[in-house]
This record gives structure tokens, C-alpha cells and sequence, in this order.
């Protein structure tokens, strides 16, 4: 389970997170929607850690995370597997490289063991056999599931994905789609997805919140939320931007 309590995070002197409040149970796939700029991903980050709060509280398995140094912290994001909005790959390793990267750094493991994990790994994403390319050999696609195989070789409980279909093709998203409820179904986890992309929201959420105005504004099941005829809530799902913010554009 993660729990975020009345959490405010500014960065100089624009606030970013005004007092979210969400609680995200085992074994869901929750969606995070909202604007761009609107503290999406910046949440994301707080989930595992990686920033810390001006004020309020992360609960993670009911442990409070916000007042844990680095050494702590540790332990607690060997629980998180991350799929970062660009992939992250390293460019001068193999694909086996990057996936095996942090197993090798954690794990006492043998060569052997390592690169059965990594194969493992790499079947659940469908790319078997390219253990040898490098990212520049690979599509954005490939490249979205090689961050995503590193991100399970842990068998980490939960995987935060930050924009997972950003610049892919509608077909190619799809497969992400298919791929990230294949991954929450089979290795039981817990799913963090921050998307724009309000078809991939519909098809891997089974509770989505929506992020406005520095704060959780609305959240609920999928069809509660696509049906809602709440005003703010509608016209960010249809995608209208209002007289003002055309007049700007």
C-alpha cells in the first residue's frame, strides 16, 4: 500500500504539490492524469523518495519514508521498479548491460545467474535474443521495454511508469498497454502510471486520479471518472482548452 498524506512540495517560490492526499492499495493499477507542469511526475518521485516533501507524509507498506535518510530509503526502494519517461538507457551498453545494471550492483550474483535473470526479464517484455544490441539499434518502442525489463528484474512489489506511451504510435502504445497489465497480472504488482494519453488511462486503470489545481481534484474508478460531468473534469478528458488559454496561445 502507498499513502500520501496533505504532501505540499514548492521549488523556489512556486508551489508545486498544495496538499495531495491519495492512497493507493496493493495489487492496483492506478493512473495519475492532470495538465502538463502540473506536478505529475514530481508526485511520482516522492512515491520512491527520490524528493522529499516541504511538509506532509509518504507511507509506504505503512512505513513513513519521508523521515528516512538515504541508508533506510535503501531498503525501501528495493521495493520499486521505475520506468522512466525516456526509457534511460545507457548508450554505450548492451541491452543485457543496462538491464542487468542495478541487479549487479545489489545482488551477489554469479555471471550465470545474472544473465538467467536477465533473460527472464527480457521474455516478459517480448524481446528475447537482444541481449547483444544497443539502444541506438533499438526502436522507441524496444527502447520503452528494456527500461521496463530493468525495471522487474528486481521483482520489485510496486513499478512507477512516467508517461509510458509519450512519442509512441497509436499501435505501438497499445502493446505498451497490453504489456504494463500483463506485467501487473502475472508478477502480482502494484502499478503507478502517469499518463496524458487518456485511451492507455481507460485501458490500464482500474482507479485513476486526476491532479489539478496542485491537489488530487477528482479520482474513482475509470468509468466514473471518463463519465464525470464535472466541468474540470471534462473539459481536461476532452482535451478544450478555454477562451482564456486560446486568447494566450
Amino acid at each position: 500500500m502507498i499513502e500520501v498524506r496533505q504532501l505540499y512540495r514548492s521549488f523556489g517560490t512556486q508551489l508545486v504539490l498544495g496538499g495531495v492526499d491519495l492512497r493507493i492499495d496493493s495489487g492496483e493499477s492506478a493512473v495519475i492524469i492532470g495538465r502538463s507542469g502540473g506536478g505529475k511526475s514530481v508526485l511520482l518521485k516522492h512515491l520512491i523518495g527520490l524528493l522529499k516533501p516541504d511538509s506532509g507524509e509518504v507511507l509506504v507498506d505503512g512505513d513513513l519514508i519521508t523521515k528516512m535518510n538515504e541508508r533506510q530509503l535503501l531498503r525501501v526502494r528495493r521495493k520499486f521498479g521505475m520506468v522512466f519517461q525516456g526509457a534511460a538507457l545507457f548508450d554505450s551498453m548492451t541491452v543485457a548491460e543496462n538491464v542487468a545494471f542495478g541487479l549487479r550492483r545489489h545482488e551477489h550474483l554469479t555471471e550465470a545467474e545474472v544473465a538467467k535473470r536477465v533473460c527472464a526479464a527480457l521474455e516478459m517484455v517480448d524481446l528475447p535474443g537482444t541481449q547483444k544490441k544497443k539502444p541506438a539499434e533499438l526502436s522507441g518502442g524496444m527502447r520503452k521495454r528494456v527500461g521496463l525489463a530493468r525495471a522487474i528484474i528486481y521483482e520489485p512489489r510496486f513499478v512507477l511508469y512516467d508517461e509510458p506511451t509519450t512519442g509512441l504510435d497509436p499501435i505501438v502504445s497499445d502493446s505498451i498497454d497490453k504489456l504494463i497489465i500483463r506485467v501487473r497480472d502475472q508478477l502480482k504488482v502494484t502499478s503507478v502510471v502517469v499518463t496524458h494519453d487518456m485511451r492507455s488511462a481507460r485501458r490500464v486503470g482500474n482507479h485513476v486520479f486526476m491532479l489539478h489545481n496542485k491537489k488530487i481534484y477528482a479520482h474513482g474508478a475509470p468509468e466514473e471518472l471518463f463519465t464525470s460531468q464535472d466541468p474540470i473534469v471534462r473539459q481536461f478528458i476532452d482535451g478544450v482548452a478555454d477562451t482564456k488559454e486560446e486568447i494566450e496561445l
